[in-house]
């Protein structure tokens, strides 16, 4: 009967796995508002009601592939963490490296998979509204860039400047939401940092840079670093 389990639970991975290759097919040729479980089924050689007992609804086939995106965006985010300098050094070139190689793995991610990537942060897909499975792996990118702040933060400090009063109450709240260890100036200085990351790879992953950014390696180095200086990981040049 073990056998039997193994096999029949090995069965769903793989068929599970076909189905949302097949959907990534379709985000790629047709967007996800156009996402359909008949056509899925159909270019799979399956009955709709068979892969209905994998994904009840399109919006349960789109929540795992949005998940699936945010993962591996997510991953690829904490393992240039992991394989960045240490933050012990506890120099400021040090935290604006670990920055940058961050921002540098999701922009590589994203251009190597742009059809995921405009399901999860391109234009909301009409009558699909995310459940809260999707919140977790969608923190994980922004994450691993607050670790590099604390890090910071607590070996050489935050070179930030004075916080707006009128905007006191909006930046303690966001850091009791994102980062309670971290000075609200910090808090909302990530979050406008966070917003012009993704802004700039938007900007390249639909085209907006097109006749108008040539080297684009450099340009996204630098606009990074910037960000770091804007976090307050080193001194503002």
């Amino acid at each position: 009967m073990t056998s039997l389990r193994g096999a029949r639970d090995r069965a769903r991975v793989e068929v599970t796995a076909a189905i949302k290759d097949e959907a990534r097919k379709q985000l790629a040729a047709e967007g996800a508002a156009k996402l359909s479980l008949r056509a899925v089924a159909r270019e799979l050689g399956m009955v709709s009601s068979a892969l209905y007992r994998y994904f009840p609804s399109r919006d349960d086939l789109l929540t795992a592939l949005i998940i699936d995106a945010y993962d591996a965006v997510g991953a690829a985010a904490e393992s240039a963490l992991a394989a960045a300098p240490p933050p012990s050094s506890g120099t400021r070139s040090v935290h604006v490296a670990r920055w940058t190689a961050v921002c540098s793995a999701v922009r590589a991610w994203a251009i190597a998979h742009p059809h995921e990537y405009a399901l999860i942060y391109g234009s909301p897909v009409p009558g699909y509204s995310a459940p809260r499975d999707t919140v977790g792996p969608a923190a994980r990118v922004g994450m691993a860039l607050i670790s590099v702040a604390r890090d910071a933060y607590n070996t050489t400090g935050l070179a930030l400047p004075p916080l707006d009063p009128a905007l006191r109450p909006e930046a303690e709240r966001m850091a009791a939401e994102l980062a309670p260890d971290l000075p609200p100036a910090a808090a909302l200085a990530f979050v406008a940092a966070w917003a012009q990351l993704f802004g700039l790879i938007s900007f390249e992953v639909f085209g907006q840079f097109h006749r108008l950014v040539g080297e684009r390696d450099a340009f996204f180095a630098r606009a990074a670093t910037r960000l770091a200086h804007e976090v307050g990981l080193a001194e503002r040049p």
